[in-house]
């Protein structure tokens, strides 16, 4: 559905025409993403799957949710993109400026329209405190800066961690009683419960629904034979679990190979008992037994479990910083 009142796109005044995102777009888009990446180097970067699920998402209307800024030549050099999950009044920003492009304010220009769309949103179910959420890279000063000028405020810092893989994995066993399953279609669904309530007190987190979870377990980069569940033998509950992925453009981007543990989780009766060591020490064999020279993660830095010390203590160390930024949407942008 179109917005009742339409968002004001950015102006003139940044020498680009502005239009919403479409599915023939979708290349030209990724290779805007690909020049970001080469001098950005951030310690992700979404493929053509996830921008094409992006104007899929369920709830969101990429005709009045994206925004993309071409020159006269019709090539994107800027884009922008706001979500918003069900239920929820904290909205997702995610866009970017082509470096060639930067420094003329049209970074500033796509986030207002980003902040006034999410506003919209929220406002358009009646909800209370709108917040729009971005992620900025640590060693990204521009956008750093960006994002501080307008009023965002620091909330919380993801860490991107490795270990090299040519020395035996740790000796971390599993408890009495319980086994590792690989992933199979027949417990996604069991396993997307499980995942829901093992990061219900996780900061940030918002339940996954049956096609978000589709997407993470459908992605091209998802290695089902990486990925496991820990079960209880008696009962057959899941007590944990372990999902991983693969990007084949690693080596480019790292210097190195690298199995990821893109979801790593352990439901409240089973904590404190060193079963998420056991996986990620099971995770690195089948990395390593894949050809993989390191295994990779991400960290919550300020989550309470103590995550980033288990990590630590196995050999992770970290190769890069996300800084999450929150604007309260009750005010305008400075």
């Amino acid at each position: 559905m179109a917005p009742t009142h339409p968002v004001q796109l950015p102006g003139p005044q940044t020498q680009l025409a502005w239009r919403a995102i479409t599915a023939a777009d979708v290349d030209d888009w990724h290779a805007l993403i690909r020049r970001m990446v080469e001098v950005d180097k951030p310690g992700w970067a979404e493929d053509r799957a996830d921008l094409e699920h992006a104007l899929q998402r369920q709830g969101d209307d990429p005709a009045a949710d994206s925004l993309l800024g071409v020159d006269a030549d019709g090539v994107p050099r800027a884009f922008g993109l706001v979500s918003l999950n069900p239920g929820s009044v904290r909205a997702t920003g995610f866009g970017g400026v082509d470096p060639a492009w930067r420094r003329q304010g049209i970074g500033t220009a796509v986030y207002r329209w980003q902040a006034a769309r999410a506003r919209e949103r929220v406002r358009e179910r009646n909800g209370a405190n709108p917040v729009l959420r971005s992620y900025a890279e640590a060693n990204n000063p521009s956008h750093l800066a960006l994002l501080e000028s307008v009023g965002a405020r620091v909330v919380r810092y993801f860490t991107e961690m490795t270990r090299p893989l040519d020395g035996d994995p740790p000796d971390a066993q599993l408890p009495a009683g319980m086994e590792f399953r690989t992933f199979s279609e027949g417990i996604s669904e069991e396993l997307r419960q499980a995942h829901n309530e093992a990061f219900r007190d996780h900061w940030g987190s918002e339940p996954r629904d049956a096609e978000s979870w589709k997407f993470t377990v459908g992605h091209p980069q998802f290695r089902p034979d990486w990925s496991f569940v820990v079960v209880d033998k008696d009962t057959g509950a899941i007590g944990a679990y372990q999902l991983a992925s693969y990007d084949p453009e690693s080596p480019a981007i790292f210097g190195y190979s690298e199995g990821y543990t893109e979801l790593l989780g352990v439901l409240r009766p089973w904590r404190g008992k060193g079963i998420a060591p056991a996986m990620l020490a099971e995770a690195m064999r089948r990395f390593r037994d894949s050809g993989m020279q390191n295994a990779g993660l991400g960290v919550d830095t300020e989550n309470p479990s103590g995550a980033l010390r288990i990590y630590e203590n196995l050999g992770y160390r970290p190769v890069s910083r996300q800084v999450v930024y929150d604007l309260p949407l009750d005010t305008e942008p400075a």
